[in-house]
């Protein structure tokens, strides 16, 4: 067993390496007063800085999780390692050679498993660069040049090739002491059937994959040749080093300019990421082989420093799979307090492609043309729908104001929401920018997990189909005059059938803005109608409702106290008109943005057609204004 580590030693290592210069190599500092730097805590999610660092002490404290200690404290709870690993890390990076207190230096084969495979990575890296020089790796290095990369920028990246045989890198790495255990769990090799460990990547380009602080943990290799029975890509496995969802390609060299210029650029590749440093774009990273996801996220928050300048650019590709990834990043947006924005590349040419076509300042074109990610997700979704119909355009906006109430920066969700009123051809803007504030607050009072799904994105499921838990649209709101209105007349339906006879009948179940009185409605309808009244005409329409949640409703509506002293027809009227008034100003405002929408340049039959239809419904409307319940 290997001897504990001379004290001496430790101290040399403390005193060597500036705990400042340890951590922000994991996250951005910044001064916090009194010589002492501050950033987001990299051991709990936290929105403002409560992490600090204390450079003359080489102490490091998070007021938030109070997580704190000495430079070896940091390595040890960061990167997972033994305190002896994190000497022996720290030990290396200062040039610092070791003394054992039992049994004199330490043999390389008996240190700690974790800094033994960062050890054979970097051996790994090292023969692979070496490899691209040789006869039989020109035809990786035809690929590099195919894609526009020179010797200069494969020898920047660290990109190499693996030889065809079956052990070339095996028999290199134990001839550096390396065991065939630690072989088999760096990933490097893997077992053969004769029970020997082999190559795992044979013939390939490969792209060493660092850690934020520069060591390498893995490798991403590129298929060359078409005898190659692989995968095209080809990613080192889990390892106790390498974990795909915490890794991001490019971040030891972007790292220092994302804090700088506070923007992080995500692209799709390993070329991705080289087109765009080549092209100035030194800011770009890129995922192995998995989506973008929440530890990715933690990654750059630390180093964005969640300032709401902050932006985070995706790339995609126009197509269907891109335009799917781009969603799937919105979704993550609120766990940015930075900005997201997405870059789509034209003609579907990813950087690297756009890079060949059309020279570094396309790339750096690209990214600067970016669109807000959530204006894309809105177009996205308003493209969807058929917007010259009123159930068109209401789905439309089902689906797309919980994305403008999703928008953190409340002047731009403002706006916004003004644009989606444009968008959908609603007139009528405040009523969208209302709608927008009311899901907004709905979702900050659910706790910031944002709004409620749109009916829209459930599935066609009427109020009457669902469960309590699962109610689409507004809730009840009985200081809406709408909703009160709406309750007063099917209260009326039910308990005094008579006094909105035969007219009630003619009411559409869309008249009923609250989807549980439209539920309510539609079990009227279903046992025969109001008209229909008799004594067992309750029963009928209870029997008709198809839950127990309905059911309830209208156990409630019937019982319910109905709000007036004088309950007659002239009462029942002024409901059954005001119901008839708002439906009919909802129908005029969507003839309304028809109109504009077609604006000067529509079919003429068209747009007579809607002006007449415009022009009968405000008469319509007139009409009962003027005339009352002998209008309907």
């Amino acid at each position: 067993m290997a001897g504990r580590i001379n004290d001496d030693d430790v101290k040399a290592v403390r005193d060597a390496v500036p705990i400042d210069a340890v951590v922000s190599e994991y996250l951005q500092l910044r001064n916090a007063g009194g010589g002492n730097l501050k950033g987001l805590c990299p051991f709990h999610d936290e929105k403002s800085p409560s992490f600090q660092v204390s450079p003359s002490k080489g102490l490091y404290h998070c007021f938030g999780c109070q997580a704190g200690g000495d430079t070896l404290d940091f390595i040890m709870k960061i990167d997972h390692l033994s305190f002896s690993e994190a000497v022996e890390r720290l030990a290396g990076t200062a040039g610092i050679t070791l003394r054992y207190e039992e049994g004199g230096y330490n043999p390389g084969s008996q240190r700690g498993e974790r800094i033994r495979l960062v050890e054979a990575h970097r051996a790994a890296a090292q023969f692979y660069i070496e490899q691209l020089d040789c006869a039989e790796a020109e035809i990786g290095r035809k690929f590099l040049a195919g894609r526009g990369f020179d010797q200069a920028a494969a020898t920047h990246f660290g990109v190499g090739y693996s030889p065809a045989g079956w052990d070339h890198l095996t028999r290199f790495l134990r001839g550096k002491g390396f065991s065939d255990k630690e072989l088999i769990l760096s990933g490097l090799a893997q077992d053969s059937r004769s029970g020997k460990p082999i190559d795992r990547f044979r013939g390939r380009l490969m792209w060493p994959i660092r850690d934020i602080t520069g060591e390498v943990v893995g490798f991403g290799a590129r298929k060359l040749r078409d005898d190659d029975n692989g995968p095209k890509y080809l990613n080192t496995p889990e390892t106790a080093i390498y974990k795909k969802s915490q890794v991001l390609y490019g971040i030891d060299l972007a790292k220092k300019d994302i804090a700088k210029t506070s923007r992080a650029v995500v692209v799709e590749g390993y070329t991705d990421v080289m087109a765009c440093h080549l092209a100035g774009v030194t800011t770009a990273i890129a995922t192995c082989g998995t989506a973008f996801g929440g530890d990715h996220i933690k990654i750059l928050r630390r180093l964005l420093m969640d300032n709401s300048g902050a932006e985070v650019v995706f790339t995609f590709d126009g197509d269907a799979a891109g335009q799917k990834a781009a969603l799937r990043a919105f979704e993550d947006d609120q766990k940015f307090a930075a900005e997201t924005s997405i870059a789509i590349t034209p003609g579907g040419m990813d950087p690297c492609d756009l890079r060949l076509a059309e020279g570094d300042p396309a790339v750096a074109k690209l990214v600067e043309s970016r669109t807000p990610l959530f204006e894309f997700a809105i177009r996205h979704v308003v493209d969807r729908h058929n917007l010259d119909t009123p159930a068109g355009r209401a789905a439309a906006l089902d689906e797309a104001a919980p994305i403008v109430a999703h928008i953190k920066n409340i002047a731009i969700q403002h706006e916004s929401a003004v644009q989606l009123a444009g968008m959908l051809g609603i007139l009528d803007t405040q009523f969208v920018v209302k709608r927008v504030a009311q899901l907004a607050r709905w979702a900050r009072d659910r706790g910031g997990r944002g709004p409620a799904a749109p009916a829209s994105q459930r599935g066609p499921q009427p109020y009457g189909q669902q469960q309590p838990a699962a109610v689409s649209g507004p809730a009840l709101n009985l200081r809406s005059p709408a909703h009160r209105t709406e309750r007063e007349l099917l209260k009326l339906a039910l308990q005094r059938p008579e006094l909105v006879s035969p007219a009630f009948d003619a009411y559409g179940i869309d008249e009923f803005t609250a989807p549980p009185y439209a539920a309510v409605r539609q079990c009227i309808e279903e046992a025969g109608g109001a008209a229909q009244g008799a004594e067992d005409y309750l029963a009928r329409v209870r029997e008709a409702a198809p839950n127990d949640t309905v059911r309830a409703m209208v156990t409630e509506l019937a019982v319910e106290a109905i709000h007036s002293k004088h309950v007659d027809e002239a009462y029942a009227g002024v409901q059954l008109v005001q119901v008839r008034l708002r439906a009919l100003d909802r129908r005029i405002r969507d003839v309304q943005g028809s109109l504009a929408r077609l604006g000067g340049h529509g079919d003429p039959e068209q747009l007579t057609a809607v002006q007449n239809e415009l022009w009968v419904l405000q008469q319509y409307g007139q009409s009962l204004r003027n005339r009352g319940a002998d209008a309907l």
